[in-house]
């Protein structure tokens, strides 16, 4: 039985390039490992390394068929465009990959995505939805927060002694992209995952009062957690200069985290790398003294 080769949509974000490297730890033929990215210079690297480099816009039919071409398995991650965009941009690659033959799909979804509320989790519903209506074999996905996403702001989160969000007392099952990367190796590569729905996190999810806590300790500089509402959390991140409509969508997310949307105690993403994923103390210790 051949797998190859393999799609990787969105290699040129961290996700799909950490999901590329994996797939070479697993044994995967560079040459049968196909990195698909808008802005292929941004890889050129990976071709460089005997890796099938090709241009892939989601808002592009013709040029997704062809960088789909003799794929048998492909990795669809979730479009980072405007959110309005999403599932048509993932409804073409659904219909590309189905146009290619491929014989399987997996999907970076987001947890619940199926009673999702949020802004976010509509279009992984929507996306999820489409996938079963095609027919199309597959696996979903349903990666939870990333660790990172707390990790990159440490620098603003110890200047200004506080994590700020709209989260509440709600639990968050975050897991650190490298481990979500390993898990859609993992079902790109073995059998016996088609039709699986995996509710991807951490083992050990946390309220942001932890997460804040958890920073003092690792920091040793106190750090507490200012609760917001919604609407004047998206106006601390847009004052903060993010795009208006990010700054909705990310407060949007945290009322969902607040509704209990982000957590998940399934254990799946630890039985699909075979080792515990790594926890919000290990990430904060690497990125304290990276």
């Amino acid at each position: 039985m051949t797998i190859m080769p393999i799609v990787v949509t969105g290699a040129t974000g961290q996700l799909g390039r950490l999901t590329v490297e994996a797939l070479l730890r697993r044994g995967i033929p560079a040459a049968d490992i196909i990195a698909t990215g808008r802005d292929i210079a941004n890889i050129k690297d990976l071709a460089d390394r005997g890796i099938m480099v090709r241009r892939a816009d989601f808002a592009d039919t013709d040029g997704l068929a062809e960088a789909f071409a003799g794929a048998e398995r492909l990795l669809l991650i979730s479009a980072s465009v405007p959110v309005g965009e999403r599932v048509a941009n993932h409804r073409r690659v659904i219909d590309a990959a189905a146009s290619a033959g491929v014989s399987l799909v997996a999907y970076t979804s987001t947890t619940h995505a199926d009673t999702a509320t949020t802004v976010i989790g509509a279009t992984h519903g929507e996306t999820e939805a489409y996938l079963r209506d095609r027919g199309i074999p597959s696996v979903l996905l349903r990666n939870g927060w990333y660790l990172e996403n707390y990790t990159s702001q440490l620098p603003q989160i110890l200047q200004n002694g506080a994590v700020v969000g709209a989260a509440g007392e709600g639990r968050i099952s975050a897991a650190s992209r490298a481990d979500y990367a390993e898990a859609a190796a993992v079902v790109l590569t073995a059998e016996g995952h088609t039709g699986a729905v995996y509710e991807l996190g951490g083992d050990e999810s946390f309220t942001l009062t932890e997460l804040a806590a958890a920073i003092s300790a690792a920091a040793g500089k106190q750090v507490t957690y200012a609760d917001l509402p919604v609407a004047d959390f998206a106006q601390v991140l847009a004052a903060a200069g993010l795009p208006a409509e990010l700054a909705e969508v990310l407060a949007d997310a945290d009322r969902g985290m607040n509704r209990g949307e982000m957590c998940t105690d399934s254990g799946d993403l630890r039985r699909l790398i075979g080792r515990p994923p790594v926890t919000l103390a290990e990430a904060l210790a690497a990125a304290l003294h990276h």
